[in-house]
């Protein structure tokens, strides 16, 4: 229970990575707010933890934010994991592609950030942890928005960490390779649509960027959002943490 008495927010809650955190976090005896676009999306993930709490929250939308920062009140601890990922080449990408990306994966991030954020530093305790990406460390072609986006974000959680550092509040980020989730099987249909391979040949050319030539998967993301939010981790702030299997060495 290494997380009693804390009250946690996961954003994008409702599959994949977000769902794995909200499910460990409930697990180690948070009260866990479910963030989501649509209610209905969360409402199996409510029942199965059952005390979770799910709100409306557009984090591309600083309306939205506002109306759930009013509704949730204060938290402790906060995981950043709403995300969007396409797939297209710079010369054919139209403006929308681009600023979607920044909107949800870094402007999102940072809105929701310093809407719950100052709670916590007059508290002298608080745990902001993003869901960032090895692409926010190198690059993959088709993906610059995606990847930009992601850079962005481990660059504010590094900022942010070094102005929040005196006041027992970290930062950090988790920065997952190829996920077993629904984005990495889109992943392996856009590659499959574009070379011709079936969708089991492209999801084992995504398994082999890995040297553990395997898929992550969800719940050791969790795993390690669980750490970074307890006391033990105290220590650890404004780092960039790769689970990949070895992909990416720093």
């Amino acid at each position: 229970m290494k997380l009693k008495g804390k009250k946690a927010l996961v954003t994008g809650a409702s599959r994949g990575i977000g769902r794995a955190i909200a499910l460990a976090f409930a697990r180690e005896g948070a009260t866990v707010v479910l963030g989501s676009r649509s209610l209905a999306s969360l409402e199996a993930l409510g029942k199965e933890i059952g005390t979770a709490v799910p709100v409306r929250l557009d984090v591309a939308d600083p309306e939205s934010i506002a109306r759930a920062r009013e509704e949730i009140g204060e938290v402790q601890i906060l995981v950043n994991n709403a995300g969007i990922a396409g797939s297209v080449k710079v010369l054919a990408m139209d403006d929308a592609h681009w600023q979607s990306h920044l909107d949800v994966n870094l402007t999102g991030a940072f809105r929701v950030t310093r809407a719950f954020l100052a709670p916590m530093v007059a508290a002298k305790w608080g745990r902001v942890i993003q869901i960032a990406s090895t692409a926010g460390k190198i690059g993959f072609a088709y993906t610059a928005a995606y990847c930009a986006s992601k850079h962005g974000l481990i660059g504010f959680t590094r900022a942010l960490a070094l102005e929040v550092a005196t006041s027992g509040v970290t930062v950090n980020a988790i920065c997952p390779g190829f996920v077993r989730t629904e984005m990495a099987s889109e992943a392996a249909r856009n590659i499959a649509a574009k070379t011709g391979k079936s969708d089991a040949e492209a999801t084992r050319w995504l398994e082999a960027l890995s040297p553990q030539n395997r898929l992550m998967e969800p719940e050791e993301v969790a795993a390690v959002a669980v750490l970074l939010a307890s006391d033990e981790a105290r220590g650890i702030n404004g780092q960039a943490i790769n689970i990949d299997g070895g992909a990416v060495v720093y």
